[in-house]
């Protein structure tokens, strides 16, 4: 770690001279990434200032300890000491998670994909259900919600949608909800109140810019139709919809959110883009990760992750045992705990997978 360290502390420092000379304020771009960059060293360098301050306080005291005969200034040391190891013993292993190479795409937003799976209604219910608590969380850590697409049944709920999330660092804190979502529950359709299991898959992708995907217009299939959904003043009324193929993959994406078909279209190059985008992502995972597959999840929609079992009040995370009894907080947005729960077993995991190569 030390020379790690020691480097990023380095590179911290230059940037902090780049930036305070005034030689890139013309160029926005570069500004921009060294910004980027600065504010993310400067986590290392702030909990690397109290980490020495703990390391100089264990040797002050060990040597206050060696020389000091009064019983009780002995025992106020010690406790001092313990404190003090304790500190830099949680700092350092802080720090070690900050040096950690970080993904590329943490800071960008996100496309958020939600699909009822198994149960029919019930599950386009619960599909309405995640999507509020992923709306709710969302508003309450300042990233904005953007209705991409959407195909809605009678009773309220949703067959698909797909939606943009954007904010610093969006990607980093979503990305862990892809996958199946299993909900145990007595549906609201249900008149003899047994329990039903339903679920719903969702997909977390980062948006992906547009010099990044090359994209084809010839490869790129446009169909125009009516828009569909469980009613509406402006449905079925005008051809507004607009459906895309991706030829060479077969990738079908649809948007009919507006009322004009540009927009429509627009909005459904943006999602092409980025599902093309999350297979090139893909790819470069596998490439790094050849070696171990990582404990967190391979985040593919097949792959069931959580369950939500509301006669119990309990919501699981299978994949770090991570259980809370307050489901009814939780569907109301307060999902942070096992956020932070994953990205800590995740950066744990590849701690880990570091000092064994």
């Amino acid at each position: 770690m030390t020379n790690k360290l020691a480097r990023a502390l380095d590179r911290y420092r230059e940037i902090e001279t780049i930036l305070s000379s005034g030689g890139v304020a013309n160029d926005l771009e570069t500004y921009a990434e060294l910004m980027k960059e600065y504010r993310s060293l400067s986590q290392i360098a702030e909990k690397s200032a109290l980490y020495f301050k703990a390391e100089n306080e264990i040797r002050d005291l060990k040597v206050l300890l060696d020389s000091e005969r009064d019983p009780e200034l002995k025992a106020l040391c010690e406790a001092e000491l313990r404190d003090a190891q304790t500190r830099f013993e949680t700092l350092g292993a802080k720090i070690r998670t900050l040096l950690l190479p970080r993904d590329p795409d943490d800071d960008r937003n996100v496309i958020l994909e939600i699909r009822a799976g198994a149960g029919g209604e019930e599950a386009a219910l619960f599909a309405a259900d995640l999507f509020r608590m992923y709306s709710m969380y969302a508003e309450r850590n300042g990233f904005a919600i953007e209705l991409l697409s959407e195909n809605r049944t009678e009773l309220g709920g949703y067959r698909q949608l797909s939606a943009l999330l954007s904010g610093n660092g969006a990607f980093s804190r979503f990305r862990y909800e892809s996958g199946v979502h299993r909900v145990q529950r007595v549906p609201v359709t249900e008149s003899q109140g047994r329990i039903q299991t339903s679920t719903v898959t969702v997909a977390v992708l980062p948006e992906a810019q547009e010099v990044e995907v090359d994209l084809n217009p010839s490869d790129v299939k446009m169909e125009s139709c009516k828009s569909s959904g469980a009613g509406g003043q402006h449905i079925n009324k005008t051809e507004s919809a607009v459906r895309l193929t991706h030829l060479p993959t077969g990738i079908v994406v649809e948007c009919q959110e507006e009322r004009s078909q540009y927009k429509n279209r627009d909005k459904a190059m943006k999602l092409l883009s980025s599902k093309l985008y999350e297979i090139k992502r893909r790819e470069r995972d596998d490439a790094l990760a050849a070696d171990r597959k990582k404990q967190v999840g391979t985040g593919d929609r097949s792959e069931k992750i959580r369950t939500y079992n509301f006669p119990q009040g309990r919501v699981t995370d299978h994949r770090i045992g991570f259980t809370i009894y307050t489901i009814e907080s939780f569907m109301n947005g307060e999902i942070g705990d096992l956020i932070d729960a994953l990205r800590l077993h995740d950066a744990e995991e590849r701690l880990a997978g570091e000092s064994k190569d």
